[in-house]
């Protein structure tokens, strides 16, 4: 009797086992990376780095609220106070570092994704002259010619299927005044 009860629990462990794997097939072999330009900077003249305003404090916290039950496994910035402020209020509820990256080198980061996050989440924080040439990159098909200067609202939302080919990308709009 002993025997029949320990076979019957380890067929029901067994198949529990086989379900769990089954009902997510495909969800680790795509990567997601979620793009955002930073929000909204200080217009002042002659800045080198200026910091966000109080829409943009506001725009980083509903990129938070947007993305922080996501299973987001890293995020990358720029260094410059605008894209660090931008992704701040997400990293702090995530409590993930922010990896910071060169914006000259788009293709470096494409591949980092690509290598060390394959299967994952990832979000990125750029500026509206790296986030298209970001998805050129990832090998996507660009949904926008160009980023114009006071545009902040698009979230680039990257599938990138884990045994190659085509990915995708839809956009969307996300905080105050969002298309």
């Amino acid at each position: 009797m002993r025997n029949i009860l320990l076979l019957f629990f380890s067929f029901l462990l067994l198949a529990g086992c086989g379900s769990t794997r089954s009902a997510n097939p495909g969800q680790a072999s795509v990567t997601t990376v979620y793009i955002v330009r930073h929000a909204e900077k200080d217009p002042g003249p002659n800045l080198p780095d200026p910091a966000l305003t109080p829409a943009g404090e506001q725009r980083a916290v509903a990129l938070r609220e947007l993305l922080e039950r996501r299973p987001v496994t890293a995020i990358f910035t720029t260094d410059t106070r605008r894209t660090r402020g931008t992704v701040a209020p997400l990293a702090t509820a995530l409590r993930l570092p922010p990896i910071v990256y060169n914006p000259r080198n788009q293709r470096g980061l494409a591949e980092q994704i690509r290598q060390e996050y394959a299967g994952k989440t990832v979000v990125v924080v750029g500026h509206s002259n790296t986030i298209l040439p970001l998805l050129n990159e990832l090998q996507v098909t660009r949904p926008l010619q160009e980023i114009a200067d006071n545009e902040y609202d698009y979230l680039f939302e990257v599938k990138l299927p884990r045994a190659g080919g085509p990915g995708t990308v839809a956009v969307q709009h996300y905080g105050a005044g969002a298309k």
